[in-house]
């Protein structure tokens, strides 16, 4: 049997600006996980350089800055049976162009450099961004 954990899922400004808050939430609703904590904010630069220092060598690591501070972003804390994996699921692919049709990527993005949706890639990372985005 499977066990409750919970994750760590950011709506990226792409999805804010271009309204798909709403859909995405409603997808993870009925996905059957529960969103147990939510805020909308906006990120600063501090904070993002801290959440993607993993990408910090990149040659796009100061766009990817800029995006993530360029508009507000929804964070959660989403929880239910093997909630990572069935978010990595849910979002699809990182690149879009790639991902499967039905999936929050596949259907909602179009660039792999502005996304849609973070969420974390295992139950330690969760833990951390959990910890880093809401204390």
């Amino acid at each position: 049997m499977a066990d409750i954990e919970k994750t760590f899922i950011m709506i990226k400004p792409d999805a804010v600006r271009d309204r798909k808050t709403g859909l995405i939430i409603d997808r993870i609703e009925r996905s059957g996980l529960t969103i147990e904590k939510m805020e909308k904010c906006e990120l600063d630069e501090e904070l993002v350089k801290v959440h993607y220092a993993h990408l910090a060598d990149k040659p796009f690591f100061a766009d990817l800055v800029g995006f993530m501070t360029s508009g507000p972003v929804v964070k959660m804390v989403v929880s239910g049976l093997s909630a990572v994996g069935k978010m990595r699921t849910l979002m699809g692919a990182t690149d879009p162009q790639v991902a499967a049709p039905g999936t929050i990527r596949g259907d909602f993005a179009v660039d792999v450099n502005a996304n849609i949706i973070h969420g974390s890639d295992s139950l330690e990372n969760a833990a951390i961004e959990i910890e880093r985005f809401f204390g």
